[in-house]
């Protein structure tokens, strides 16, 4: 399976930005026994975390948008 890159640049920054940003929300609720708050933004963290280290978006291929190329 080819995956082509969709992600690049200012995009792929910020999520990576906001993957970083939601682990730490998630740790926090976590540790303030807020699970479902917790493993929500874990869940968006790790997206994020995926879109930007792989420069592949479901949704973007879905939608035919392509920040590769800005």
């Amino acid at each position: 399976m080819d995956i082509d890159a969709n992600v690049g640049g200012t995009d792929r920054l910020l999520r990576a930005l906001g993957a970083m940003l939601l682990s730490i929300v998630a740790v926090r609720a976590l540790v303030a026994g807020q699970r479902s708050k917790g493993l929500l933004a874990g869940i968006g963290a790790v997206g994020l975390g995926f879109n930007a280290t792989t420069c592949f978006c479901g949704l973007n291929a879905a939608l035919g948008i392509d920040t590769n190329e800005e």
